[in-house]
């Protein structure tokens, strides 16, 4: 997916990513420092955080910050940081996010309070941070995590509290690729299908695997998978308001 004029226009460029302690985020973390660009990494487990930038390698090119990015505040300060550091704000990836099945009869408000909080104003505050500093520099791009349910329901996998917040995303993509496509910042959306991360087991799903045939490609999908589709978007000077899916086929058709 990538090529060396990718890797040169990245190469020390600024990401912010949130939710990057595990599963995804780290791994998009990790192909992002790997590729030279600077990390300002992002969870609100602090001890997970500082774990993921050891495992890492602990390399120079990668800060941290614990925060929770559902306060207004915490965004402005990895701005802060960033510029701090690295001296730009180049690349925002909005991949801190909850998300777990519940019927809809038992949803509680508190649910609803938490998938809205996280989810949705995190993506939002955090997206609010950066854009003010991109107008300034001319440019940027955002890069948020969706679900490919949002499009493609599924009976036995009642999920419509953290669904709708994500659904809140999809559409914040769309309205900011248009309101700041004169400022020459993308915004895209990556939706992932089944995922192999800590979350299914979080879930209570012990065999991700055995979900492989949600997905055309009788597998579920790898974190490195999403690293790359964001690594491209990221890098993309032409694409924006777009929701890409890395699902294995999961929202064209079904095997029978």
């Amino acid at each position: 997916m990538q090529n060396n004029i990718q890797i040169k226009i990245m190469k020390n460029k600024t990401v912010i990513i949130t939710g990057a302690s595990t599963g995804i985020g780290k791994a998009i973390t990790a192909y992002f420092i790997a590729q030279g660009s600077n990390v300002v990494m992002n969870s609100s487990n602090e001890a997970n955080l500082k774990k993921a930038h050891r495992e890492l390698g602990s390399p120079s090119n990668a800060i941290y910050l614990t925060g929770n990015i559902g306060k207004q505040d915490t965004g402005k300060e990895l701005v802060r940081l960033a510029k701090e550091k690295f001296s730009t704000v180049d690349i925002l990836i909005n991949n801190a996010g909850l998300f777990s099945p519940k019927p809809f009869l038992e949803v509680e408000e508190k649910d609803i309070e938490l998938y809205w909080k996280v989810n949705l104003k995190g993506t939002y505050f955090m997206s609010q941070a950066v854009i003010s500093e991109m107008i300034k520099q001319g440019g940027g791009a955002i890069i948020n995590i969706g679900t490919v349910l949002v499009d493609h329901a599924i009976d036995g996998f009642p999920a419509t509290a953290p669904l709708v917040s994500k659904g809140a995303i999809h559409a914040l993509t769309r309205q900011l690729a248009a309101e700041f496509g004169k400022n020459n910042i993308k915004v895209n959306t990556i939706a992932p299908g089944i995922i192999r991360s800590p979350l299914q087991g979080k879930m209570g799903i012990e065999d991700a695997d055995s979900l492989a045939g949600l997905h055309l490609l009788n597998r579920i999908g790898e974190a490195d998978e999403v690293a790359e589709a964001a690594y491209y978007l990221a890098s993309s000077n032409f694409i924006t308001g777009e929701t890409i899916n890395v699902a294995g086929g999961h929202t064209v058709g079904h095997a029978i």
